[in-house]
C-alpha cells in the first residue's frame, strides 16, 4: 500500500481497548498501513481510466474547480437537509458510550482501580519496542536508553490500590508512548512519523490521573478516548465534580474553524494566544459585565470563555479569556448537513499531515473526527477503532468480496460515509465522471498513468483525490483494501 497514517498508528488501536499501544500490533499495523494515511491512487480495472482523468493539479482528475468546497455541494439535491437532529445526535453518541470499548464514560471510572489494572493500561501502550529505532539525527537508539525509558515507567512504583486523580488539560498537549519527548523514527532520515507520538488532547479536556513517571515529570492519565503518558505541566487537578463538568451545560462556543486563538494577553499568559481545534467546546461566559475588562481589554469584540489554568500547586483555576467575534466559532454546534459536511472538511485543505497530530496539526482518523466534532457527533480516536465500530451504520466487507462486489456498493456512497482501508480512513464529498471523490489527511498517494507506470505522489497534508484510481504499494487497488464502510445518518444502508 502506501504509507501508515496515524489515527495515531493508524491502524493500531489505542491501549488496551485495540492496541495503538500495543508496539507489536502497531508495527505490524505500520507495516500494512503504509499505503493508508499516505495513500497512492491508481487506476483499477474497474474505476475510471486515469487516461480518462486530467492531471492540471498533478493529482488525476482534480481540477482547481475540484478543490473549492462550493464545487461539489453544487451537485448535491437538498444540501442544507439535516442529516441527523441533535437529538438523534445525541442517541448516537450514547450509543457509541455503550458499545464502543474504546470510548470511556469518565464519570463511570471507580474510585479506586487496582494495581493489575493501571500496570495493564500502561503496558498496553508503553510495550518495549521490538524493532531498531532511529533519532533524529540517524542514529540507532541504543538498547541503554530504551531500558531508561521502561525504568521511567516506575511500574514498581503503583500502590496497590490507586485513586484516580482528575484534572483538565490547560492548552494543546501531546499524548506519548513513554514519559519522553524524544522523538524516534523506523528509518533513518524518515523524521515525519514520529513512533513515540500516540495522539493530543486539547484545552479543557477532563482526563483522569492514574500514575506518575519516576522523576514526576510526565502522568498517565485516561481520557475519554485515550490512554497515554502526558507533560504533567500540561494538567491542572481538581475536584471530580468540577473537572467532569466543565463545559457540560450550556451556553458554550464552539470551535468551527480550523485554526482559532485565543486573544493574545501579557497579562494572563497560560491562556494567551492558546490554539483551539475544530470542534472544541468551552463555557461561554455570556453575561460578563460590559464595563470590566477582561485581562487588559475590554471585552465587547470578543466572546468570553472560561477556560482551566494551573496555580502554583498545578491545582486548577477557571479563568476569563477572549476568542475575537471574527473567529470562526458558533454558539452550538452546527447543524449537520452534507453542505456543512463539505464546507468543513474543506477548512483543513492543504493543512500538513501531523501523525498523532503532531506539528499542531492532525492525521486521518483526526481530520474526520474534528469534522465530525464541530457537529456535535463522537467518533473513536484511531481508524481501526472507526472502522470497527458497531455504534454506527456499518457496512463490512470480508475476503469473500471480490472487486467487483465492492464496486458494486462502492459507486453508491454518498457525502459524508468514512470509508477504511487497514491504517486510513477517508471521507466521501461526491460523485462524478464514474469516480467516488474523496477529501483525506494522507502522506501520499499512488496511481497508475495513461502509460501504466505507477506514479507516486508525496501530499503529506489533506487532499482531495478519486478513489477508484488509488493503489497500494503493492499496485492493487485501494478497493480491494477496503474493510469497512462508516455511514453515519438516521437510515440503516442495509
Amino acid at each position: 500500500m502506501a504509507a501508515t497514517h496515524k489515527s495515531p498508528r493508524h491502524a493500531a488501536p489505542n491501549a488496551a481497548k485495540s492496541g495503538l499501544g500495543g508496539w507489536l500490533l502497531a508495527l505490524a499495523a505500520i507495516a500494512l498501513a503504509l499505503a493508508g494515511c499516505a495513500a497512492a491512487p491508481t487506476a483499477p480495472s474497474s474505476g475510471t481510466p486515469a487516461a480518462q482523468l486530467s492531471d492540471a493539479t498533478g493529482v488525476p482528475g482534480v481540477t482547481a474547480e475540484r478543490l473549492t468546497p462550493g464545487y461539489w455541494i453544487a451537485r448535491l439535491d437538498a444540501p442544507g437537509a439535516p442529516v441527523l437532529d441533535a437529538a438523534q445526535i445525541a442517541a448516537q453518541n450514547a450509543r457509541l458510550t455503550a458499545q464502543d470499548p474504546s470510548v470511556a464514560d469518565m464519570a463511570a471510572l471507580p474510585a479506586s482501580l487496582s494495581a493489575a489494572e493501571v500496570r495493564a493500561r500502561i503496558e498496553a501502550i508503553s510495550a518495549p519496542p521490538s524493532r531498531t529505532l532511529f533519532d533524529g539525527d540517524g542514529r540507532e537508539v541504543p538498547a541503554t536508553r530504551v531500558d531508561a525509558l521502561l525504568d521511567a515507567l516506575a511500574l514498581d512504583a503503583i500502590a496497590d490500590e490507586v485513586a484516580p486523580r482528575f484534572g483538565l488539560v490547560t492548552r494543546r498537549a501531546d499524548l506519548r508512548t513513554f514519559p519522553t519527548a524524544q522523538r524516534v523514527f523506523s528509518r533513518r532520515g524518515d523524521t515525519d512519523i514520529d513512533r513515540f507520538q500516540e495522539s493530543a488532547l486539547f484545552p479543557g479536556t477532563p482526563v483522569a490521573v492514574l500514575h506518575a513517571s519516576r522523576d514526576g515529570q510526565w502522568w498517565f492519565v485516561a481520557s475519554r478516548l485515550y490512554s497515554a503518558w502526558i507533560e504533567a505541566d500540561r494538567v491542572a487537578l481538581g475536584e471530580r465534580d468540577e473537572v467532569l463538568g466543565f463545559a457540560a451545560q450550556p451556553p458554550w462556543l464552539v470551535v468551527t474553524g480550523a485554526g482559532v486563538r485565543t486573544v493574545f494577553t501579557p497579562e494572563a499568559p497560560q491562556v494567551s494566544d492558546l490554539a483551539l481545534d475544530m470542534g472544541l467546546r468551552l463555557p461561554l461566559i455570556a453575561d460578563w459585565p460590559r464595563d470590566k475588562a477582561v485581562n487588559g481589554q475590554f471585552a465587547y469584540a470578543s466572546h468570553v470563555v472560561a477556560l482551566p489554568t494551573r496555580d502554583a500547586q498545578g491545582a486548577l483555576e477557571i479563568v476569563p479569556a477572549l476568542v475575537p467575534r471574527s473567529a470562526d466559532v458558533h454558539t452550538d454546534y452546527l447543524p449537520l448537513t452534507r453542505a456543512n459536511l463539505i464546507t468543513q472538511a474543506f477548512k483543513f485543505l492543504g493543512e500538513r499531515y501531523g501523525w498523532g497530530h503532531s506539528y499542531g496539526t492532525r492525521d486521518c482518523s483526526g481530520f474526520v473526527s474534528e469534522v465530525y466534532r464541530s457537529f456535535g457527533v463522537e467518533l473513536p480516536r484511531n481508524t481501526r477503532d472507526q472502522g470497527v465500530s458497531t455504534a454506527f451504520d456499518r457496512i463490512a466487507f470480508t475476503e469473500a468480496d471480490d472487486h467487483a462486489a465492492r464496486m458494486a456498493v462502492l459507486r453508491n456512497l454518498e457525502v459524508g460515509d468514512l470509508v477504511y482501508i487497514p491504517g486510513h480512513v477517508m471521507l466521501v464529498i461526491g460523485r462524478e465522471d464514474g469516480e467516488v471523490w474523496l477529501i483525506h489527511d494522507t502522506t501520499g498517494m499512488r496511481y497508475r498513468d495513461g502509460s501504466g507506470a505507477i506514479v507516486t505522489v508525496p501530499l503529506n497534508q489533506v487532499a482531495v483525490t478519486p478513489l477508484f484510481a488509488l493503489l497500494g504499494d503493492s499496485g492493487t487497488p485501494y478497493v480491494d483494501f477496503i474493510y469497512s464502510i462508516q455511514r453515519i445518518r438516521a437510515t440503516p444502508s442495509r
